[in-house]
């Protein structure tokens, strides 16, 4: 079972068959003007023209790159070089995809300005918020459509009305052809291969009088915003399948809206100490995020995928950054043991309920080892009644947070755990731990006020 769409849909069947019929047709160069030239040139324009239609735009308006990434890097980076003399300000939400925030961070080692506008726990911007983030001197804003971890869909019309004349890039990645684009975009970034076209084909739209100048060297193709030799084929493909998927959004998003729903309501139910996580009501209709405690989220990938189903994860440590999900941390949930479900279109009912089959079982075999259950060892507490003190030095998250849970009941209500840790995840999930179990967070000191050599220190009070 395939229920990773959000990272990439498998080739739609209306895409494959494009793709073959243009390989043969539109394999020439589109800006010669010999005949085979010219029947690359009308199969781009009408594609072109498919893509606009789709995006309620102009033809003339559409660039094709040769991704999303780039298409976003493409868009950020020219959007603020062609408005350079507003300002060297740049404001996005906290919950833009890694192209954003790579290109932020582009922009400010180039000595621009960048502020980024924080979300609530749902991962939804307050248009109000965003629009006090702005400052005369701000060239562009950016936010995406719909975020790509949590499927929070965001009020990108209302922060519209409220911009004053600032131009909008809007990253609708993740709901480009499921659903209608939002009202209020200056620019609009899109990506082929999630609504079921090839791999390797952006959409770089820019409207008629936004001030625009690309970041790169200058070519005469895709109106001099993209450089290099354009793959009609690809695009062609590309835009017969944002149609097709287009045309069939309206039923398939009712139907997999009911399935998310089943899985939000059933897997708390289902699995102990579980939280769904981005907005229950305002959200994509394919994608849901759940997280859940005392599990390593990509050992729990693991076991999916032994079992038969492909999902991913918000999870906060991969193997090779160590670094908390950004977009879960900034909503303040917990950024471990998340999996990400996005439904593909034709997904059943059955394929979902063989899933919430067997995911409790999976989740206890993950927590198993721990000793959750375990009873607390006898004379822990320090003899003078002082806070309990957890070690977790050297500990990878989530097993400080394990600690915590295990060694919890250990004191009185009102009794204060201490927990030291040197793994930055600990920051964000020592809090949400405290948030889905009510208990209070205490704040953060030096690991060193409580014995430890390096790290922090991070309080909890019992409540209940």
């Amino acid at each position: 079972m395939y229920f990773d769409v959000a990272s990439t849909a498998p080739l739609h069947p209306v895409a494959r068959q494009a793709l073959t019929a243009a390989l043969d047709e539109g394999w020439a160069d589109p800006a010669r003007l010999y005949r085979s030239g010219r029947r690359a040139r009308m199969l781009l324009d009408a594609a072109r023209e498919t893509v606009a239609e789709v995006f309620d735009c102009r033809a003339d308006e559409i660039a094709f790159t040769s991704g999303g990434t780039q298409a976003v890097q493409l868009g950020v980076l020219g959007a603020l070089r062609g408005n350079r003399r507003r300002g060297p300000h740049l404001a996005h939400s906290a919950v833009e995809h890694s192209s954003v925030l790579h290109s932020a961070e582009r922009h400010l080692a180039e000595g621009g300005e960048v502020t980024s506008v924080p979300v609530d726990r749902h991962g939804r911007v307050d248009p109000e918020v965003f629009a006090a983030a702005l400052r005369p001197d701000t060239a562009l804003a950016v936010l995406q459509s719909a975020n790509h971890e949590v499927g929070t869909v965001q009020p990108v019309a209302e922060v519209a009305a409220l911009l004053g004349g600032v131009p909008l890039l809007v990253d609708a990645a993740q709901s480009a052809g499921r659903v209608d684009p939002p009202a209020g975009w200056s620019l609009l970034t899109a990506s082929a291969h999630k609504w079921g076209g090839p791999a390797g084909v952006g959409v770089l739209a820019v409207r008629k009088g936004v001030r625009y100048s690309s970041p790169l060297p200058a070519d005469e193709r895709e109106a001099g915003r993209v450089p290099g030799f354009v793959n009609v084929p690809a695009i062609v493909a590309a835009a017969a399948s944002l149609r097709a998927v287009r045309a069939e959004a309206e039923r398939e998003n009712a139907r997999l809206h009911e399935l998310v729903e089943r899985i939000r309501a059933r897997v708390p139910r289902l699995v102990p100490e579980v939280e769904v996580v981005g907005d229950p009501v305002r959200r994509l209709p394919h994608i849901v995020t759940f997280s859940c405690l005392y599990v390593d989220g990509e050992v729990l990938l693991g076991e999916l995928d032994r079992a038969g189903f492909a999902v991913s994860s918000g999870s906060s440590c991969t193997s090779s950054t160590l670094t908390p999900s950004h977009v879960l941390a900034a909503m303040g949930v917990l950024t471990e043991g998340n999996v990400r479900i996005s439904l593909p279109f034709g997904t059943t009912g059955a394929d979902v309920d063989r899933f919430l089959t067997v995911l409790p079982e999976l989740v206890a075999g993950v927590r198993a080892p721990l000793g959750l259950d375990l009873p607390a060892p006898a004379g822990a507490r320090e003899p003078d009644g002082g806070p309990l003190v957890l070690d977790a030095l050297g500990k990878r998250c989530p097993l400080p947070v394990i600690e915590l849970a295990k060694r919890f009941g250990e004191v009185p209500v009102g009794g204060t755990v201490v927990v030291l840790a040197d793994d930055e995840a600990a920051r964000l999930d020592v809090p949400a731990w405290c948030g889905m179990r009510g208990q209070e967070f205490l704040g953060e000191t030096p690991a060193a006020e409580y014995g430890g050599d390096r790290g922090s220190a991070y309080l909890v009070r019992r409540v209940s």
